[in-house]
């Protein structure tokens, strides 16, 4: 990769400020730019970096205003962070992908392999299971029978696929993703223990999700636990049977939401939150991290706490909370006194 400042403006619609010539022929965060890299400054934490960077091209914002000399070329846009993922997303669709299927794997004759595919060594793909055009099955990949998977999907080592999970356009599935794996469902019995409840539905992912690795989406006792379209997880998150997450929603990390919850569209939820089963979650919604959802929320509800409530009433509250053990000192020293000292 080889650019010049100019050649990035016109490809980001941006603005030059310094020298449109100099060069840069690789990426660099702006804390650790050097000669030849391109950083950006998204996040005003970040700002001192940008007086002492090495960087020879930084990219900010339009409304960004330096107080002291800068050494970069600055290409100035409406959207640093949109713009340097433009760029990342260049840089990575640049790399040579391999094509074809390597040796030793398993596919069973039944399977339909789309155009230039890419099949990794040690892969397992089962009966009646159909992959589309540039897809690419990493090694020790396990795709189940009757699987359906579609264009410019990327898989990476280590997925489990079980059987029947439907998986959209441009979806990517990190390393130990399992789709597919059964529902926690069990009924008691008169002996105490427990009796199993078939899991017979699938798994639905739509175009353009991403599950990060080692997360969990089990299949629907009946029907179809959903992914909507453009769906974003962390790694790490348990989505469990009938689940149904509605477009665009983002997951951090941890999280994980019960049975037959149904979440929105457009929503924001932070790393460990726990969401119960059997309530709905309205669209944009957004649920601090470490929350506790266990009743339905609104459309455009914004919460935080276990068990999880109003964001700006969540921190009223906690002002008082903190201030419990000085409150105490003084209940303990004034015993006789009705108020808090």
């Amino acid at each position: 990769m080889q650019f010049t400042a100019a050649q990035l403006a016109e490809f980001l619609d941006g603005i030059v400020f310094g020298d449109e010539g100099v060069q840069v022929d690789h990426l660099c965060k702006i804390e650790e730019g050097g000669p030849r890299g391109l950083s950006f400054l998204a996040n005003p934490q970040y700002t001192p970096y940008i007086y002492r960077t090495q960087a020879s091209v930084v990219i900010v914002s339009k409304d960004f205003q330096p107080d002291q000399p800068i050494s970069a070329t600055l290409i100035a846009v409406d959207d640093p962070y949109q713009s340097f993922a433009r760029l990342l997303e260049h840089y990575d669709q640049t790399r040579p992908n391999r094509t074809g299927i390597e040796q030793p794997v398993s596919i069973d004759p039944s399977a339909s392999i789309g155009e230039d595919a890419y099949i990794g060594a040690f892969a397992y793909i089962g009966r009646n299971v159909q992959i589309g055009r540039n897809a690419r099955i990493h090694p020790q990949v396990f795709i189940g029978d009757n699987v359906r998977i579609g264009d410019e999907v990327q898989i990476y080592p280590g997925v489990r696929i079980y059987h029947d999970t439907v998986i959209g356009n441009h979806v990517t599935l990190h390393a130990g993703v399992v789709l597919g794996g059964d529902g926690f469902g069990f009924a008691p019995n008169q002996t105490d223990s427990y009796n199993k409840v078939a899991q017979i539905g699938n798994v639905v992912v739509e175009d353009g999700v991403e599950i990060g690795a080692n997360s969990t989406i089990d299949r629907a006792t009946l029907g179809s636990t959903i992914l909507r379209k453009g769906v974003k997880l962390d790694n790490l998150i348990q989505i469990a049977h009938n689940v149904e997450i509605g477009e665009n929603t983002v997951m951090a990390a941890q999280s994980g939401v019960a049975g037959s919850t149904k979440i929105g569209a457009n929503c924001m939820i932070g790393g460990q939150v726990g969401i119960v089963g059997h309530i709905t979650i309205g669209n944009r919604v957004r649920i601090a991290a470490q929350s506790g959802v266990g009743q339905s929320l609104p459309d455009g509800a914004v919460v935080q706490g276990s068990p999880a409530f109003d964001f700006k009433a969540y921190q009223r509250a906690y002002v008082y909370f903190r201030k419990l053990p000085q409150w105490m000192r003084g209940f303990t020293a004034n015993p006789d006194t009705s108020t808090p000292k």
